[in-house]
């Protein structure tokens, strides 16, 4: 088939939805696909265009097969609601032009992933012209974060919040199918209208192979490396440093428990970093780490590392937005603390699947504190979490399944 990808997040991003999607376009071109894409240069989690890249022009490469076009976009440093709107919108207005141009190649099948929301239009608009079947998939409720974490003003009944969802609304039921990433976020797209045949089953997986057996003494190596001291239990954060993550219960709790042998080790980037090492510092927290994003091939290492691994979301976000971190946290068989209401995803998965890991109240750095105790008392390596991954996460299963799905 020929498939064309169009999204704002996309490889060499290391974490969230660029990952997913460019070991997506990967895994087609492999499976002998002719794979074209439509993105942006890599920025996400630094809130900062990477490398080579320019946020100011149009740049075309040959990446791993796949032929990819970057388009121009808005990078806010501190990313606020008016300046993630002219972020999206400045994506989708500059990708416009490269999207047409696809046209005379009359592609079989376009995704869109989301977010961004604003690129619908444009995508429906190519699919008319030149017959392609459209898959929108899901990686995150846009309208939904922005409503739960209070970022449109006067809640549901505004009227930025009823432009967003009627906006919302029409991009669901005018493609030919929707995918979403979880349980959850497909009986969310039923309560938007969207027709249940249309939905597909779409989860973020995990290479549970490579992190089946991960080499203890990588493991040793990569912690020595980052100067934590022996003798100390690791409470591990990895990933994005936003404000939906609410980190600041992490400072709470590191302050009570200065005289343990605990290390806390946030690992990552985001627009939040700044203000939480700040926090850190102003407490005198000697038990707190800060440190980059690690390379890709030192993620099964660190992910080993970790004695507790952190899974923590603000109230409201949970169940918009499936966090990817934790899919390789399963696979490598880590103790894993997860801030989720029961009625979510991830608290339907603590109840439904008892051992798979702690789940405790959202912005309670009391029950945070309690979980953090519980994973660290439980043994070290996770059996049920690790069994889990295989069974429902392991890559290749997934992405033929998808594939199989967006054919029929």
């Amino acid at each position: 088939m020929k498939i064309l990808v169009y999204g704002i997040n996309y490889a060499p991003e290391l974490t969230g939805i660029g990952k997913y999607t460019g070991e997506m376009v990967d895994w087609m071109v492999s499976q002998g696909h002719e794979v074209r894409v439509i993105t942006a240069p890599p920025y996400y989690p630094q809130w900062k265009v990477q490398g080579e890249y320019s946020a100011w022009c149009w740049q075309k490469e040959q990446r791993n097969g796949a032929t990819v076009w970057r388009c121009p976009l808005y990078v806010p440093a501190k990313p606020s609601t008016v300046k993630r709107l002219l972020h999206l919108g400045s994506f989708a207005a500059s990708s416009f032009f490269p999207l047409m141009a696809q046209r005379r190649w009359k592609p079989d099948r376009i995704i869109g992933v989301v977010p961004t929301l604003f690129c619908v239009p444009g995508m429906r608009l190519l699919a008319k012209l030149s017959g392609a079947r459209t898959v929108l998939h899901i990686q995150d409720y846009e309208v939904d974060a922005m409503l739960g974490l209070g970022m449109a003003g006067k809640g549901k009944g505004g009227k930025l919040a009823k432009f967003a969802s009627l906006f919302e609304r029409s991009g669901l039921l005018n493609v030919d199918r929707v995918s979403t990433i979880s349980r959850s976020m497909m009986n969310k797209a039923q309560e938007k209208g969207v027709d249940p045949a249309r939905i597909i089953f779409f989860p973020n997986w995990s290479e549970v192979a490579r992190f089946r057996q991960v080499d203890d003494q990588a493991a040793q190596a990569l912690r020595e490396q980052l100067g934590i001291p022996d003798g100390h239990k690791v409470v591990l954060y990895s990933g994005n440093i936003g404000e939906k993550q609410g980190l600041e219960s992490v400072i709470e709790v590191a302050a009570r428990y200065t005289d343990k042998p605990w290390i806390f080790v946030i690992v990552g980037q985001g627009g939040g970093k700044a203000r939480l090492e700040a926090l850190a510092q102003e407490r005198g927290l000697h038990n707190m780490r800060f440190f980059p994003l690690q390379p890709y091939e030192a993620l099964p290492a660190l992910l080993r590392m970790g004695d507790c691994h952190l899974v923590i979301q603000r109230r409201g976000a949970a169940d918009a937005v499936l966090p990817s971190k934790l899919t390789n946290i399963l696979a490598v068989g880590g103790n894993a603390v997860i801030t989720a209401e029961p009625e979510t995803e991830l608290g339907q998965l603590c109840s439904s699947v008892p051992g798979i890991a702690v789940c405790v109240e959202p912005e309670s750095p009391d029950a945070l504190a309690a979980g953090i105790i519980h994973a660290l008392n439980m043994p070290q390596d996770n059996t049920v979490a690790r069994q889990y991954a295989e069974r429902t996460l392991e890559k290749e299963n997934v992405l033929s399944q998808f594939l199989a799905d967006i054919r029929g």
